[in-house]
């Protein structure tokens, strides 16, 4: 394996390199009896003709490469239906160089060679594939926007787990949710979207979803390709960004995942930063960085050990709640199944029944829940100082803590 860099102020048109720098490589193919040369970059169909020309081996460029990987790495029929599309669309614009060994259009009626319409027929098999895909792909579209329609009726917050590939998303997915999703460190392990439920302390159920990790200059074939899964992001309630904190080029990465975020529309939502990895790094504990105003900005965690993860758990429930409510919800016999909600839900603190058989539930909830419940005829009564943020106290040192 030979690593070969080079600049140059604009790439060249027939080869993307120099003659000189193109002699340089075709040197090191020939000394290593290379098979295959990739470019960390994207180069256009004729480029990668006349390299594989002068270089007598295959030439992959940058999208080519993370094509593959994700081949490899879909489960789902959703996955590989995306994968194949983006593949497709690849392609079709690389057709030509696959039948040069055959005869090309001749001039005159009746002079057709066999090579042109081989790759006619090439292009049509193409098209009609991707057409059904893009079909087979609008369903599920469909399914899930019919999911996101549920959750919203039924007032359940959506959290998108985002970040650069193997920055250690689906880890700590399977730790907040303890799931058995695949992991594992290796670029784009996950491909399919899974959606899983949690329960938060002071806020009530959630559903976190585990997606498809970002990479610097993500080819747009890709984000179309997966758009399905990536409208789960941009309609998330709250994104989780978890940053590899032990990655040296973790605030460049963090700016890649921002620019996809906004070309997938995503960039309005409401983003805490996860700094995960603590453990590969030296005298960093666990911890909550806060903004001005208080709110949690950052959380330090380790999914491989779990520290922090409670912490992290604290942190999307003030984000997701913004002010609780304490005090005395008084509600009637007849009313017991709004009681196992807020049951369920983990918002009552203690509960006595009285000589009517009326209950008075001492609760701590999101003013916004309060007022839903009110609508149903029940009755409130506020402790002193009975509004309160869900962030403790905070101090500017604490903002000022870093690795």
């Amino acid at each position: 394996m030979a690593y070969i860099t080079g600049a140059r102020k604009q790439p060249s048109p027939s080869h993307f390199v120099g003659s000189g720098k193109l002699e340089e490589i075709a040197a090191a193919v020939h000394s290593h009896k290379a098979e295959l040369v990739l470019f960390n970059h994207s180069l256009s169909p004729s480029q990668e003709r006349n390299l594989e020309e002068v270089l007598k081996c295959r030439v992959l460029d940058r999208t080519g490469l993370i094509l593959d990987i994700f081949a490899q790495r879909a489960r789902s029929h959703e996955g590989k239906l995306q994968v194949e599309l983006a593949q497709l669309q690849h392609l079709s614009t690389r057709l030509k160089r696959g039948w040069t060994h055959l005869d090309r259009q001749k001039g005159g009626i009746g002079l057709r060679g066999a090579g042109e319409t081989q790759l006619e027929l090439d292009q049509r098999m193409i098209r009609q594939r991707i057409k059904s895909i893009n079909k087979s792909l609008a369903k599920v579209k469909g399914q899930r926007e019919q999911g996101r329609r549920s959750r919203r009726r039924a007032e359940i917050s959506t959290i998108s787990l985002v970040g650069y590939t193997n920055a250690g998303k689906s880890s700590l997915f399977n730790v907040l949710t303890r799931s058995k999703t695949y992991a594992a460190d290796q670029l784009f392990a996950t491909l399919d979207s899974t959606l899983r439920r949690i329960n938060l302390p002071n806020y009530g159920p959630a559903i976190i979803a585990d997606t498809v990790g970002f990479i610097s200059h993500l080819p747009h074939g890709l984000v179309e390709a997966f758009s399905a899964t990536l409208e789960e992001t941009a309609a998330a309630s709250l994104l989780l960004h978890v940053v590899d904190a032990a990655n040296e080029s973790h605030t460049v990465f963090s700016e890649h995942v921002n620019e996809v975020l906004t070309e997938i529309g995503a960039d309005v939502v409401p983003q805490l930063e996860v700094f995960n990895k603590i453990d590969l790094l030296v005298n960093c504990e666990p911890h909550i960085q806060r903004n001005e105003d208080g709110s949690p900005k950052r959380v330090w965690v380790s999914a491989l050990t779990g520290a922090g993860l409670d912490l992290l758990q604290q942190a999307i429930s003030e984000l997701l709640a913004g002010t609780l409510v304490v005090g005395t919800l008084m509600i009637g016999a007849e009313q017991a199944r709004l009681r196992s909600q807020l049951h369920a839900k983990g918002f009552i603190v203690s509960e006595v029944i009285n000589e009517n058989g009326n209950w008075h539930l001492q609760i701590r909830l999101p003013i916004t829940e309060l007022e839903r419940i009110l609508q149903q005829g029940a009755r409130f009564e506020p402790t002193p100082q009975q509004v309160v943020k869900t962030a403790p106290e905070w101090s500017g040192d604490e903002h000022a803590r870093t690795a």
